[in-house]
C-alpha cells in the first residue's frame, strides 16, 4: 500500500470519530503548548538578563572600600575611607589590562527648577564614567575633564529627572539648583531603564566629582581625595581576571598592606555576577521545557490507548483486508499513519497555541518571553516521534493478526 493511500484511509478513520480524535491530540497539544511557552519564558529571562548587563556596562569591575578594623572593632565593607582619586590615577597609569577608570561619589539631593522639585541621587564623576557605563549623551554635551579641574557647576540628567523637572521642555542650557546651589544643564543622559535590583538608573544627576565634593556630598576631613568607589572597564572581557590581579597587587602595595594582611578594599567582577544569574536562568529554561515534556509523554500515552481500542473495533476490517491481500507491512503502516497524523495535527495546533500563550503571559504578566525557533522545531519534531513510538506496538499488533481469527471475531 503506498504512502499516500495509506494517509487517505487514516484520515477517514480518524475522521469517522471525530470527538476522539481531538481529545487523544489533546495531550500532545498540550504538550507541545507548554513546552513552547515554558521555553519563551525561560527565554526570556535570559534576555532579560543579558540587556541588564548591558545596561550596567562592559567588562566593567567595582572597587570599593572594604572592612576596616578601629580598636578591636571589625567595620563592615564601605565603612572606612580606604580609596582616594589618587589611586584611581595609579589604576590607570599602571595597570596595562584596564582600559578606563572613573572614581565616584555619590549623594542624596533634594533638585529644583522653578516650581518642580524632584529628589534623587547624585553621583559626582569623570568624563570616562560615561565610557565604562556604555551610556551616551542624547541631548547636549558631556562635560569634560577642565570642568572636573576647575570645579565648574554644570551637570548632566537622567531621564527621569529631566522629565520630573522640565517635562516636555528642552533642558539643555536650562539653570537647576542642587541643595540651592545653582548648576547649567549641559545635557540629558541616554535611557538606561532599571537595574538588576529594581533601581531606576536613569533617576541620577552627574556632575563632576570635584564640584560634587565641593557642593554636594562634601569631602572627608581624614582625606579630602577621598572617593566612595572606583569603576574600572578591562581591556576586553578576557582581560578582566588579568586586571582584577593587577588592581588588587597595585592597591595592596599603594596601601602598604603586608602579606596576610586584610585588604581594606574589594574588587568586584560584576560580571561573573550576571553570568551565574545567566546561567540559573538558562537551566531554569531547560528544566522548564524538560517538566511540559512531560505532557508529551502523557500524549503518547493517549495515543497508544486509543490505537488500541481502534485495533480492537476494527479487527474483522484487518482480517478482510489481509484476506483479500493485504500484506502485513500495509496494515502497519495504515496504523502507524494514523498516530502519526494525530501526532502531528496535535504538534501544529500545540505550536499555535503554544506561541499564543506566550503572548498572553507576556501581556498580562508583564514577564519578558521569547518564542524560540528552535523551541518550536523541537518540540513539533518530538511530537511526531511520540506518534511514532507510542503508535508502533498498536500498528504492529494490527499487523501481525491472523486472518481467519480476525474474520471470526464479533
Amino acid at each position: 500500500m503506498k504512502l499516500l493511500a495509506a494517509m487517505r484511509i487514516a484520515l477517514r478513520a480518524l475522521r469517522v470519530n471525530r470527538l476522539r480524535s481531538a481529545l487523544t491530540m489533546l495531550g500532545i497539544v498540550i504538550g507541545v503548548a507548554a513546552v513552547i511557552a515554558m521555553v519563551a519564558v525561560g527565554s526570556g529571562a535570559t534576555e532579560r538578563i543579558q540587556e541588564q548587563i548591558q545596561a550596567i556596562g562592559s567588562n566593567l569591575i567595582m572597587v570599593v572600600p572594604g572592612s576596616i578594623t578601629s580598636n578591636g572593632i571589625r567595620l563592615g565593607g564601605g565603612a572606612g575611607v580606604t580609596l582616594s582619586e589618587d589611586d584611581a590615577k595609579a589604576i590607570a597609569a599602571e595597570c596595562p589590562a584596564v582600559a578606563s577608570v572613573a572614581p565616584t561619589v555619590r549623594g542624596g539631593a533634594q533638585v529644583m527648577n522653578g516650581s518642580n522639585n524632584w529628589a534623587t541621587a547624585v553621583q559626582g564623576t569623570t568624563p570616562d564614567y560615561l565610557t565604562i557605563r556604555d551610556q551616551a549623551v542624547e541631548q547636549g554635551n558631556p562635560f569634560t575633564m577642565d570642568d572636573v579641574t576647575s570645579g565648574a557647576k554644570v551637570a548632566l540628567l537622567g531621564r527621569t529627572v529631566a522629565h520630573n523637572l522640565f517635562g516636555d521642555t528642552d533642558p539643555v542650557g536650562q539653570s537647576i539648583r542642587i541643595k540651592n546651589v545653582p548648576f547649567t544643564v549641559d545635557g540629558v543622559l541616554s535611557a538606561k531603564g532599571q537595574s538588576p535590583q529594581g533601581q531606576d538608573q536613569d533617576d541620577v544627576i552627574l556632575v563632576p566629582i570635584s564640584t560634587a565634593k565641593r557642593h554636594i556630598v562634601g569631602a572627608s576631613q581624614a582625606n579630602s581625595r577621598s572617593v566612595a568607589a572606583i569603576m574600572v572597564q578591562s581591556v576586553s572581557s578576557s582581560s578582566m581576571d588579568e586586571a582584577q590581579r593587577e588592581i588588587t597587587a597595585l592597591l595592596q602595595q599603594r596601601h602598604r598592606l603586608q602579606q596576610g594582611q586584610e585588604d581594606d578594599f574589594t574588587v568586584r567582577n560584576l560580571s561573573d555576577v550576571f553570568a551565574a544569574q545567566e546561567s540559573a536562568a538558562r537551566v531554569m529554561s531547560i528544566l522548564l521545557g524538560a517538566i511540559a515534556s512531560v505532557s508529551l509523554i502523557v500524549g503518547g500515552i493517549g495515543i497508544m490507548n486509543i490505537m488500541l481500542v481502534s485495533v480492537t473495533e476494527r479487527t474483522r476490517e484487518i482480517g478482510l483486508r489481509l484476506a483479500i491481500g493485504a500484506k502485513t507491512r500495509d496494515i502497519l503502516s495504515q496504523f502507524l499513519v494514523e498516530a502519526v497524523t494525530l501526532s502531528i495535527l496535535g504538534g501544529v495546533v500545540g505550536i499555535l497555541s503554544g506561541v499564543g500563550a506566550s503572548l498572553l503571559i507576556s501581556h498580562f504578566a508583564g514577564w519578558n518571553t521569547l518564542v524560540s525557533p528552535t523551541a518550536i522545531v523541537l518540540a513539533f519534531a518530538f511530537s511526531g516521534l511520540v506518534g511514532v513510538f507510542f503508535g508502533y506496538y498498536p500498528a504492529r499488533k494490527a499487523a501481525l493478526l491472523d486472518p481467519i481469527e480476525a474474520l471470526r471475531y464479533e
